[in-house]
């Protein structure tokens, strides 16, 4: 039988698509929802253009039918758009006006079409919690249906028979049929482990039909050298040119945006293998705003950017310690190689034969990723980073975010690869926080 879905305005901004994701189920839109909709469309951010392209598609639905009784949908479904004059107990605030029309949007077709189940859809947690306690069955909008747990780690371990492990170390890799049965991913990273000597170890990658050695790197990296495995994985990632996509995922602390830079001014600068470092990031604040800042763009952008300023300037540091003269980073920005910049201004641009750093990628939407991959020009390679736990965005989750939704999406691709870093290297308090807060 049918469902009767009713849609909260969050989740029609977080996926415009998301009319179309309830199979032959009717998705019934609140006029509430069509009311707060209209308060957007002259918005420029990513919620402004969801909000314009859901108007858009109800009105074609509107011409080849009656939304008040019901437009066929391309998945076999109806689109209804639904008025409810049913009144909510008077415990419910009329601060949350809106909200609550809504939800008196569900509660009216629980009572004329008692038959048929009643779905209310929301990423608001609290407003979920208002409808249960009116007895309607509420839900998150999770189209993906995945936990972060279950997120694509981008590496794994593996018990092998002795001589696979030999290979690895004699001659470079072996056939990838001999690990036997199991999915492995493009450039998925492994820990070869023997069998029966567990702490005799190979480091590997999935390189097509075969299983390459990964090589511990000589020397530094702008004198970062990996302290865990999984960092000596990422520097791998980050330095080859036959990988052009790369997701570094991991908490606070763990290296993410240190690794991508040291590797980007080594490629840019020691190698030149590309034109420039390109470092952008979304601009989000933590906790409450400060209002508008003063200055020009530059100066206004400096608060945002100064977590990029503070891995550049200490990764100059490091690069004296070892006799080489120390560059400072407006002497790099001077010179034309690095660049940084938000991500806000990024639309419309073609960046071709550029290291890109993508930071804080996890306040990003699909669509948003989408942009920016878009703008990939030829010889570019980009790097995304990011913690799916730190979201600062309304409309985002640990599990719908951008970042994820590339790890994903990209795990079979042979340009792209992922690490997960776990263990955190800033320091033993940084790591205790990570950990127990």
């Amino acid at each position: 039988m049918r469902k009767n879905f009713v849609l909260d305005t969050n989740v029609l901004l977080h996926d415009s698509n998301s009319l179309r994701a309830f199979g032959d189920n009717v998705v019934n839109v609140p006029i509430y929802v069509i009311e707060e909709l209209d308060t957007f469309k002259k918005d420029q951010s990513e919620l402004g253009r969801n909000a314009r392209r859901v108007a858009r598609e109800i009105d074609g639905y509107r011409t080849a039918g009656n939304l008040r009784d019901g437009v066929p949908l391309p998945t076999g479904g109806l689109i209804r758009v639904v008025l409810s004059k049913v009144k909510l107990p008077a415990e419910f605030s009329v601060a949350h006006q809106m909200d609550n029309s809504i939800l008196a949007t569900a509660l009216h077709l629980c009572e004329i079409e008692p038959d048929v189940q009643v779905v209310f859809v929301s990423k608001d947690t609290n407003l979920r919690i208002r409808a249960d306690a009116l007895g309607i069955h509420a839900e998150d909008y999770d189209k993906e249906g995945m936990e972060l747990s279950e997120l694509y780690a981008g590496t794994a371990e593996i018990d092998v028979e002795p001589e696979l492990v030999d290979l690895i170390f004699a001659e470079g890799g072996f056939d990838r049929d001999r690990l036997g049965p199991g999915q492995l991913f493009a450039n998925q990273y492994l820990t070869l482990r023997n069998r029966y000597a567990p702490g005799r170890t190979a480091l590997a990658r999935v390189t097509g039909e075969r299983i390459e050695s990964v090589q511990r790197v000589k020397g530094t990296i702008w004198g970062v050298t990996p302290r865990n495995r999984e960092q000596t994985f990422a520097l791998d990632m980050l330095l080859r040119d036959d990988i052009q996509m790369c997701t570094l995922v991991g908490k606070a602390g763990t290296g993410k945006t240190l690794l991508a830079i040291a590797a980007g001014l080594q490629a840019v600068t020691d190698q030149e293998r590309y034109r420039k470092l390109l470092v952008s990031r979304p601009i989000f604040p933590m906790g409450r705003d400060i209002g508008y800042l003063p200055g020009t763009m530059s100066e206004k952008l400096n608060p945002w950017m100064q977590p990029i300023h503070d891995n550049i300037d200490f990764l100059t540091g490091l690069n004296a310690g070892k006799g080489q003269k120390a560059h400072s980073y407006n002497e790099f920005v001077a010179q034309g190689i690095i660049e940084v910049e938000p991500l806000t201004y990024i639309r419309g641009r073609s960046l071709p034969a550029v290291f890109m750093v993508v930071d804080e990628a996890q306040n990003l939407t699909p669509h948003e990723v989408k942009t920016v991959l878009t703008r990939v020009g030829h010889g570019t390679k980009i790097v995304f980073t990011g913690d799916p736990y730190q979201i600062d965005h309304a409309y985002l989750d640990s599990v719908n975010n951008g970042l994820t939704y590339l790890v994903e999406k990209f795990k079979h691709e042979p340009l792209a690869a992922h690490v997960t870093l776990t263990k955190g290297e800033r320091s033993p308090l940084a790591e205790l926080a990570a950990n127990i807060l």
